[in-house]
């Protein structure tokens, strides 16, 4: 039932951090084992949408994290975001929305990921606080940051 209801949002969220379909769905699957081996430690305190929310992206900025730790040549494997998304069969932008996917991957993580909860899913930044355990203050920042770093870097690659 909860695959069901949150599956599809999930693997958006988590798509949009970690950019390819194979990626997502390896990454969504850890998120729902994650879930069902800490359902009987779930508390309550917040909505079960935002605690799978909470894991999913924490999942997907772990994977982040062991790819780059992985990768040798990391700042050469950012700049092939947007080739690898063309390449992706399961992408269905243009090369202007890759550039953009491209720039947003160039963000560090935190930035990267209130970029696009803020962005794309519209959140508020009390929805966000809420979601990342962090200050309202200090997300306004990192959002302000990512946007100028993501309007400089498509200013820069027209």
């Amino acid at each position: 039932m909860i695959v069901d209801q949150y599956g599809e949002p999930l693997y958006w969220k988590i798509r949009s951090i970690v950019l390819t379909h194979d990626d997502a769905d390896d990454v969504l699957q850890n998120t729902f084992l994650k879930a069902w081996k800490n359902l009987p430690t779930f508390e309550g305190r917040s909505k079960l949408s935002t605690w799978l929310y909470r894991i999913a992206i924490n999942e997907a900025l772990d994977f982040l994290r062991r790819q780059k730790a992985t990768t040798l040549a990391s700042a050469d494997a950012d700049l092939s975001i947007a080739n690898q998304l063309m390449a992706d069969d399961y992408f269905d932008g243009d090369r202007s929305q890759a550039l953009l996917q491209q720039a947003i991957a160039m963000l560090p993580d935190v930035q990267r990921t209130v970029f696009t909860l803020r962005y794309y899913d519209e959140m508020k930044y009390s929805e966000i606080s809420e979601l990342l355990g962090t200050s309202e203050g200090s997300l306004k920042a990192s959002y302000h940051v990512a946007v100028q770093k993501v309007t400089d870097y498509l200013k820069r690659n027209e």
